[in-house]
């Protein structure tokens, strides 16, 4: 027996910007009638596909003309997108329930966590199916899905389907023999194998992309022949890196110790290899001349790396141009599907959500690879929304993936608990208001420092901060901390932290870091104070200028 539940979302009413009043801790367990969302007849309810790729950067849109044209000028670019907790299984496990990483418990991917640590009784999907919906997954789902337990359970997940799902086509990992004809799993582009619906399927020889977009328009399909309005969370593996190994990878990179070791990368289908070499002349977080940030002294001992070799350049100058091919790769598939959508009359009454679970460094910070950190590459994730009513422009305000599953409730008229952390965005979708709340920034990293620096926050994190407007702070269980004015140093490159000029701000970001680091519900979505809050053109301009200045500084 399933035990527990997860609280899937907030009041509504209080989108983005809105003056919110600080609510006693001992609130009643639901919500007023009054600020649930208004039921939807099902004959008039909105369909919603919402794509999410794996580990994307905001500044890969460009190799996405597809959705640069069906969605981007369609709707809305939310400028200010944020993965609180930027890693894959935690992000995707916020989208479901609408909480930060320090209340739904999913801190890592890794063994107490991953996918053995959600309680999946209550989440979007299971609200939506209540309400009437059809939901559909179809791609990746959780790290460790398929080869861990059952939450609160000994049960074995590889054939297990989660609640609230009609139809279920999520990635396993399980170690098949090796020539099996299951053997592959969710980072295998060409043999990833599926759990659909109960039972263990190979697609050998298939690229994973084409292939989930192919189902992804079969199970619309079958939905729209129902005559139901339906939800379905489209979640292909591009770019995150995985087999097979192919001719041009990166495989003999020489690091700054003299160690030999290969460049993970993603697969891509021979027609799109080398389509960007001419126009990607080196790593995304890598300078023309070879260099990324003169000085790292100011930075926490586990980041002070020396700088990129010649081989390692290459090699990250390699995985950028993969990265964008297997994005454009799964972008004529996204066009493909809208196009889908809208040769069967059901485009105009669909809202499409496009997004990341979390960013991905590439040469800044002299960091090879990755993400986890708090550091804007990392934390930047793309959002796009486009549908009914949804205006054609940009948005300045703070976005998150902890917003995304009270905004598809509401326009669902699903039932909604009180207990999420992020707020629906429709305020936002009809106008920017200023930025006026937090971003809770959090991770977990085994090892931060030597000697090995355990977690010291009451959440069992390792990496916790904020980010507002003009200010990012955040603080590590080795000790180490971090501060960045982004008004004047948008890159990140001067910690602060220490600086004796900016004491009474770091006094004033910890005060609210302190406030808000264990927040539950409304807690977090208490206003910023004054000074810390930005308006609409404020934020803009700041965004505006972070990107001049990186494109300058990069490129």
């Amino acid at each position: 027996m399933r035990v527990g539940a997860v609280a899937l979302a907030c009041a509504i009413g209080l989108g983005i910007g809105a003056t919110l009043q600080v609510m006693p801790s001992t609130a009643p367990s639901a919500p007023p009638a009054s600020q649930q969302p208004p039921k939807v007849a099902l004959d008039d309810a909105p369909n919603v596909l919402v794509i999410e790729t794996d580990d994307m950067r905001s500044d890969e849109l460009r190799f996405m003309p597809n959705v640069e044209k069906f969605i981007a000028r369609r709707g809305l670019n939310f400028r200010n997108s944020f993965a609180p907790n930027p890693l894959c299984c935690p992000s995707r496990t916020s989208f479901l329930t609408g909480e930060y990483s320090h209340n739904q418990r999913v801190l890592s991917h890794f063994s107490p966590y991953g996918f053995q640590a959600f309680n999946d009784a209550d989440t979007l999907a299971t609200r939506l199916q209540d309400a009437g919906y059809r939901t559909a997954l179809i791609g990746k789902y959780l790290n460790g899905y398929g080869n861990q337990h059952v939450f609160g359970t000994k049960e074995p997940s590889l054939n297990y389907v989660p609640p609230g799902w009609d139809q279920w086509m999520a990635g396993v990992e399980y170690p098949f023999p090796k020539g099996s004809t299951l053997a592959g799993g969710t980072y295998n582009y060409m043999s990833m194998t599926l759990n659909v619906n109960g039972n263990v399927v190979g697609n050998r020889g298939v690229y994973s992309s084409d292939m989930t977009a192919r189902r992804t328009r079969a199970v619309v399909d079958g939905f729209e022949a129902e005559k139901l309005p339906w939800f379905v969370w489209w979640t292909p593996v591009a770019p995150h890196f995985g087999m097979p190994i192919e001719p041009d990878d990166p495989r003999n990179v020489v690091r700054p110790d003299g160690q030999v070791r290969p460049m993970d990368t993603p697969a891509r289908p021979e027609w799109v290899r080398g389509k960007f070499d001419k126009q990607i002349k080196h790593g995304f977080g890598v300078r023309a001349d070879g260099t990324t940030e003169t000085d790292i002294q100011d930075k926490p001992r586990f980041m002070q790396k020396l700088e990129l070799t010649p081989s390692e350049l290459r090699a990250v100058r390699t995985n950028s141009r993969q990265r964008a091919e297997s994005l454009y790769a799964l972008d004529k598939q996204i066009g493909v599907t809208i196009e889908h959508l809208k040769s069967i009359g059901a485009l105009d009454n669909t809202y499409l959500v496009f997004t990341s679970d979390n960013g991905y460094f590439l040469g800044e910070h002299r960091k090879r690879g990755g993400k986890i950190l708090s550091h804007e590459p990392s934390l930047r994730v793309p959002l796009l929304i486009a549908g009914p009513g949804v205006p054609v422009g940009e948005r300045f305000d703070s976005a998150m993936t902890i917003d995304l599953a009270p905004t598809i409730s509401t326009w669902a008229g699903a039932e909604i608990p009180r207990s999420c952390d992020g707020m629906p965005l429709q305020s936002a979708i009809n106008h920017d208001s200023g930025w006026n709340r937090v971003v809770l920034t959090e991770g977990l990293v085994e090892a931060l420092e030597e000697p090995l620096g355990l977690p010291s926050f009451p959440s069992g994190l390792s990496i916790t901060g904020i980010r507002v407007n003009r200010w990012a702070y955040f603080r590590y269980g080795s000790g180490a901390a971090e501060m960045y004015d982004l008004k004047v140093d948008p890159l990140e490159m001067q910690n602060l932290y220490k600086d004796p000029a900016y004491a009474d701000v770091r006094r004033q970001l910890q005060d609210v870091w302190t406030r808000y680091q264990m927040c539950q519900g409304r807690e977090c979505r208490i206003p910023l104070p004054d000074e810390l809050r930005a308006t609409p053109e404020e934020a803009r301009e700041l965004v505006d200028y972070q990107d001049a200045r990186t494109q300058a500084y990069y490129e």
